[in-house]
């Protein structure tokens, strides 16, 4: 049987190795493992799902630089997601979850390299060690884990968000990614995209009720 990175205690060799990364304009190092996912560098739907995410879209006073928003990054893998957002908006409280334990480890290092402080990391399926409700919830979906458990996390989500808050979801379009954004659709009454880039789109949805 083939070995995921999103098995909860991967059984592979740990090999682990240093990459760097220009994220919404922050240099930031970080150190990757077997056993998790786009160890080699930042995945490019990563990497735009960080630069092009909508953090203030839920704030009334968007001159407000302070608002102390709480975001929710969901299958946080090794951390780039979360850190990059918790770099850029240290008023924000940065919660990070995954299934894979090494990947969670790691997530915990590189935020200690980084010297980020507004981070708490944790380990769970989904959602299952989170508590309270989030303004942001931010995914890079295991599309190769199944259809059905993308639909999960987009339906589950709406319990996870404050009135107004939102699911943003990267995604390659014609992978996939189209399918994806018409559950979004369903589940919230409405969608947005917020960028296309490399044949990545990211879909934003709101909780309006």
């Amino acid at each position: 049987m083939t070995e995921h990175y999103y098995s909860k205690n991967p059984s592979s060799e740990m090999k682990i190795k240093k990459i760097k990364a220009i994220l919404r304009g922050n240099e930031l190092e970080f150190y990757t493992a077997s056993g998790t996912f786009s160890l080699n560098s930042v995945d490019k739907g990563s990497e735009i799902l960080i630069n092009y995410c909508d953090i203030d879209e839920t704030g009334k006073e968007k001159y407000n630089k302070n608002i102390g928003k709480r975001i929710l990054d969901l299958g946080c893998g090794y951390g780039p997601v979360g850190i990059a957002i918790a770099k850029t908006f240290p008023e924000c409280e940065v919660v990070m979850t995954d299934i894979n334990e090494r990947a969670v480890k790691m997530a915990g290092k590189n935020s200690r390299l980084n010297g980020i402080e507004n981070t708490k990391i944790v380990s769970g399926n989904m959602y299952e060690s989170v508590d309270g409700e989030f303004d942001v919830i931010l995914l890079n979906p295991p599309q190769s884990a199944g259809r059905k458990l993308c639909f999960e996390m987009i339906e589950k989500s709406v319990d996870f968000l404050n009135k107004g808050g939102s699911l943003q979801i990267i995604a390659r379009k014609n992978k996939g990614g189209e399918v994806l954004g018409k559950k979004m659709e369903e589940i919230f009454g409405n969608l947005d995209v917020l960028a296309k880039k490399s044949g990545y789109w990211l879909y934003i949805s709101k909780k309006l009720n």
